[in-house]
């Protein structure tokens, strides 16, 4: 039994002397100055000592180690005293003034350290003061922890009622440790010897008191100390320490049921067990149970219910992770939903046309429920910004210039708060969100911190309506360009046909005329059925794929052959590819030599060159036409929808120096008034198998 009690004290102590250590080393980095603060510093300092000095003599039992721990224990007492001195005199001081009304304390204080000190004094040197020196110092300290309790009365009815709150965990702690050494020393003055197993837990006794000292430091900043007690410490504690005291219990009516319930002792034991085990997993598991816990907590552990920097932290990751296997709007109801306990609920959002209809939803029957923006609740929600309780309102409760609750609520069922999404002066939705798991107390903390999250809710949908509106406007300007360059292509077809239409009128009979017309004309065709292809996206435009480039400027020779000048193509060497797309390759060289001819006289000369540079292939297309500018070519040659044509669109040069730097190549410009133009195409050579880059097999040497 000793060696029980003796491992008893040791594992006591010792934990009271690292949770003392610890907190005293917190309270030491949070305090910002005061005198209540030290006092508080120096109680919890003072009752580490006294646990390490315990500690040691429970470890080696020297006496020296005991005595030591009395005269810390009456050091720790006396910073007590002063602590809560300083607080009588405080709220004194706030309360009416008068100071001088509270003489007592502070010479009563001094009087009873002075007393218990005495009492030490009489144990350690073996002075029979009362009877012996173990009854001494057991009376000496027993009217000391009397005198503590008599002076926290004192304190707890001096503070006004409204702050009790914040003292009550202190009150608790101080209260347990006062009243504990009052039965510890009363049993010793009674029967002259401490009692082992009382003594050996009082550390423990002393360490349960820290967690309410702190919670009463940190309800109160006036003590000057910053600190922050975590909420998910505390829940998870005390479920923790919750689920030991079930199990305990669990197991000691199995323990009883087994040696006292006879031939079924055993099995009861393990049937209580395994309905003990299965009932903590549906508790654990159970949604409600955890939200009640949850608001049990908040409601008498802190002064506000919610840590805003955690929950603002919950609701932006919540927000930002949409996409994640739940869309914007689920995880919009699901991160307003776990502010207030509530287990889903639905977004309506506004659309085109002016109406409010659901588009997310999460643990609710889909609704088709609508409502327009003239409706007078939408205006009311705009207009008041409210989070609206549906509860107070049904019970008659107005919510705003006799506002009554709208018929088309009535079509969610267990609705129960209304969320407007406000974003820029505008409502784009709400949100209604279902009866909660367990009651909530929807008060103003809980109705700004909704009204909060709802307008950060509501950014993210604008932002979101905003990026599609801007692809669905994106998609509209591709089409755009993709039609503004077909119309482009029509048009130089266009002049194709009139051309060949004025010389009709007078080589209609010439066989040879005739056959070039056809040829003509089914090349335009053919030309149009593309174009049309590509713009109803029915051929990818960028499919690439080699493309040799002497028949390919052949046929651009060829197409342009009734023109004055006849463009002629010079030939550089070994035939060439690339790797584009055959039919855009030759709109936009088409377009270049179109603009050569455009831009020459017919006793001018138009020429396209095809030659190698290296690894990329050049196009060189001149004439002795007008020419151009150098102010011309940097500052508009190159601008969409800028033409010095009477009948040009402006957007043929800019194509053709956009596609041809998707394809890693360059356009340059060489030009003089008066003397012509020359534009130089390079692009990449392409690798065809079998032969040298750029150059198909059958040309190798």
């Amino acid at each position: 039994m000793e060696l029980f009690l003796s491992q008893v004290s040791v594992w006591s102590y010792a934990f009271a002397t690292v949770l003392h250590g610890l907190f005293a080393l917190y309270l030491g980095i949070a305090w910002r100055r005061g005198r209540r603060g030290w006092l508080l510093v120096a109680a919890v300092v003072l009752s580490g000592g006294w646990a390490a000095a315990s500690w040691g003599f429970a470890l080696t039992g020297w006496i020296w180690l005991f005595q030591l721990g009395n005269l810390f224990d009456v050091l720790r007492q006396a910073a007590w005293f002063g602590f809560l001195v300083a607080m009588l005199l405080q709220n004194a001081s706030e309360a009416d003034g008068n100071v001088a009304a509270l003489a007592w304390p502070r010479p009563a204080m001094l009087a009873i350290v002075a007393l218990a000190a005495g009492g030490v004094a009489c144990f350690t040197l073996g002075i029979p003061l009362y009877g012996t020196p173990m009854r001494t110092w057991a009376a000496t300290s027993l009217a000391s922890s009397v005198f503590g309790l008599v002076l926290l009365e004192h304190f707890y009815r001096s503070v006004p009622e409204r702050s009790h709150w914040g003292i009550k965990p202190l009150t608790l702690a101080l209260g347990g440790l006062f009243a504990f050494d009052v039965y510890l020393f009363s049993d010793a003055l009674l029967f002259t010897r401490l009692h082992p197993s009382v003594w050996s837990v009082r550390g423990f006794a002393h360490t349960l008191a820290i967690p309410l000292i702190a919670v009463s430091a940190s309800r109160n900043p006036e003590w000057t100390f910053r600190i922050s007690v975590s909420r998910h410490v505390v829940l998870h504690s005390t479920a923790m320490a919750g689920t030991g005291l079930y199990l305990t219990l669990i197991a000691g009516a199995g323990y009883y049921m087994r040696y006292f319930g006879g031939e079924w002792g055993q099995a009861l034991q393990v049937a209580l067990l395994f309905g003990g085990a299965l009932f903590l997993g549906v508790v654990a598991f159970s949604g409600a149970v955890r939200s009640r816990f949850k608001v049990l907590i908040a409601k008498h552990f802190f002064a506000y219910r919610y840590d805003y920097r955690t929950e603002w932290l919950g609701v932006t990751q919540a927000l930002s992770a949409a996409g994640d296997g739940l869309t914007l709007g689920e995880s919009v109801v699901n991160a307003l939903g776990d502010l207030v306990e509530s287990p889903g609920g639905g977004v309506w959002l506004k659309d085109a046309a002016g109406r409010y209809s659901q588009q997310a939803r999460l643990n609710m029957p889909h609704c088709g429920m609508q409502v327009g923006d003239d409706d007078a609740f939408i205006r009311f929600l705009l207009e008041k910004e409210w989070v609206v309780n549906l509860e107070e309102a049904r019970a008659g409760v107005n919510f705003g210039e006799s506002q009554p609750v709208p018929a088309w609520i009535g079509e969610v069922d267990d609705a129960w708060l209304i969320v407007p999404l406000i974003s820029a002066g505008s409502l784009i939705g709400f949100v209604i969100l279902l009866t909660p798991r367990t009651p909530v107390d929807v008060n103003w903390e809980v109705l700004d911190l909704l009204k909060t999250a709802g307008r950060q809710a509501a950014g993210y949908f604008a932002r979101m309506q905003a990026a599609e509106a801007l692809l669905e406007a994106r998609k509209f300007d591709a089409f755009n360009r993709m039609s503004a360059f077909v119309v482009h292509d029509l048009k130089n077809l266009v002049a194709q046909l009139s051309l060949m239409l004025r010389n009709a009128e007078r080589h209609k009979d010439n066989p040879e005329f005739q056959a070039d017309m056809l040829d003509t004309v089914r090349h335009v065709e053919e030309r149009m059925r593309g174009l049309m292809a590509q713009l109803m996206e029915k051929t990818p435009i960028n499919q690439r794929k080699p493309v040799p480039l002497t028949p390919l400027l052949e046929h651009i020779v060829q197409s342009k052959r009734l023109f004055r000048p006849a463009p002629v193509l010079v030939s550089g060497g070994p035939d060439l590819a690339v790797l584009a797309h055959s039919e855009r390759l030759e709109r936009i060289v088409g377009h270049i030599v179109q603009n050569a001819l455009d831009a020459t006289s017919e006793h001018g000369s138009v020429s396209v060159e095809v030659s190698r540079s290296g690894n990329f292939a050049s196009i060189r297309v001149a004439d002795t036409g007008s020419g151009m500018s150098a102010a011309f070519i940097r500052d508009q040659l190159f601008k969409p929808f800028q033409t010095t044509k009477a009948s040009g669109m402006g957007i043929g040069a800019y194509e053709a120096r956009q596609y041809i730097h998707e394809l890693g190549g360059s356009l340059s410009v060489e030009s003089e008034v008066g003397a012509g133009s020359c534009f130089e195409i390079r692009l990449p050579l392409a690798h065809l198998p079998g032969g040298v880059d750029g150059e198909p097999a059958a040309k190798q040497t």
